[in-house]
């Protein structure tokens, strides 16, 4: 069994440099992928993305240099740059890590990303609930201010571009991209349906260029080691490495980075040490990942498997759930999860999850009949082909695959199966 299974790359100056100190990661090589991707044209800079394979780490995995060329090619007198750090999926702390323990190298790609599209104002809008990430970031925009690397001809190149720290309220829709820029705007954080995307029309209706965290943490390192060596991490499909937010019944919790490719049993046994009892269920992505069970742990870490198996890898947690646990209760407490975080704005999201919950305590109860299976499938498609977000397309997903994978759960609670305790 390979124990070293972890690539330190966005993670490698973790614990070797104060975070709070710009001259420590000028030290370590900071801000040297901007010198040289200010060296060359936006264009090449373009390329170098597209050639990475890199796809964007939020969880949609949309190329990132297909939507800096797409920004790029936009006409407008201003465009945007947004940092998506509403990192409100349970589950998921990577973003957080990276805001932490080396806030820099998020600027250094944000500034990168400017030059290359064209963009003079940019944002990074970070969770409320964050209070340390939010003093850091903030901390780390005004070193890089004083130091020449955001504001006004930036190194003598006559760019211009700046950096506006924006706190959300605890809402789990603005994550959702256009969520997120309507708060910006001063709008209730609720989306629209596309198109125009935010490439067209994005943030005050202008182009712009949203991306994950970890999406900007990967572009410093891509300039300065090249495409063509980035691009031979990981997979034919999945290009890099990818941050690991490790938690549930596991011995060792934590954030872990490794080459896209691994297994998920290896995550669990090599990097969490594996769990004290059996496993009952390994859930990816987050709450609104879908559910494993032990048999399925040789998938790899790899967009193309993830889709051959009609699910998203998400924004890369590993929840490890063991047998002391009931799913149908982890089902239920994720569909409560969401039924409370719908912004309410849609009918499949905001009815449609009330009723999946009125269903499945049919289930958990044991009063259930068996044209509530097909009912539950039914509307469980409705809400996913008809809200407008992901927030209402994926609130589904544990429940959809709990169904798939553990049939035998929800056939014990239909009425006729069902063994009441005396």
């Amino acid at each position: 069994m390979n124990e070293n299974i972890e690539k330190k790359l966005l993670t490698k100056r973790f614990g070797l440099i104060d975070p709070m100190s710009i001259e420590d990661y000028l030290a370590s090589g900071g801000y040297s992928a901007l010198r040289k991707a200010v060296s060359t044209t936006p264009e090449t800079i373009v390329e170098e993305m597209k050639a990475s394979g890199l796809r964007g780490r939020g969880g949609a995995a949309f190329p990132v240099g297909v939507k800096m060329e797409m920004v790029q090619k936009a006409e407008a007198d201003i465009k945007y740059l947004v940092c998506n750090a509403d990192e409100g999926e349970p589950g998921n702390f990577k973003d957080r890590y990276l805001m932490e323990n080396d806030p820099h190298q998020i600027i250094e790609g944000m500034v990168i990303s400017a030059y290359a599209v064209g963009a003079s104002k940019g944002y990074i809008f970070i969770r409320g609930e964050y209070a340390r990430p939010i003093y850091m970031m903030d901390s780390a925009i005004k070193a890089a201010q004083e130091k020449g690397f955001l504001g006004k001809n930036i190194l003598g190149t006559g760019l211009d571009f700046d950096i506006e720290l924006y706190t959300g309220a605890g809402s789990y829709v603005c994550g959702e991209e256009f969520a997120l820029m309507l708060c910006i705007e001063g709008n209730p954080a609720r989306s629209t349906f596309k198109p125009p995307f935010p490439t067209n029309e994005g943030l005050y209706g202008k182009p712009t260029q949203i991306n994950n965290v970890e999406s900007f943490a990967n572009i410093p390192h891509i300039i300065e080691m090249g495409a063509k060596e980035f691009s031979k991490i990981g997979t034919k499909h999945s290009k890099g490495t990818k941050l690991v937010s490790l938690s549930g019944n596991v011995r060792k919790k934590g954030l872990f980075e490794v080459p896209f490719g691994v297994h998920l049993w290896e995550i669990v046994e090599n990097l969490g040490r594996g769990v004290m009892g059996s496993i009952k269920m390994v859930q990816v992505g987050g709450a609104s990942g879908p559910c494993l069970p032990p048999n399925l742990l040789g998938m790899k870490l790899d967009y193309k498997d993830f889709a051959e198996n009609d699910m998203s890898l998400g924004s890369g947690a590993v929840i490890v759930i063991d047998t002391k646990n009931d799913i149908l209760d982890i089902v239920r407490n994720t569909l409560e999860f969401f039924r409370h975080e719908s912004c309410g704005k849609c009918t499949p999201c905001r009815e449609g999850i009330v009723h999946l919950l009125v269903l499945l305590d049919r289930f958990i109860l044991g009063e259930a009949e068996k044209k509530d299976l097909e009912l539950l499938k039914s509307l469980i498609q409705t809400i996913e082909l008809t809200s407008i977000c992901g927030l209402g397309q994926a609130a589904p997903t544990a429940l959809k695959t709990t169904l798939r994978y553990f049939p035998e759960v929800y056939a014990a609670g239909i009425r006729k199966n069902h063994t009441r305790a005396i």
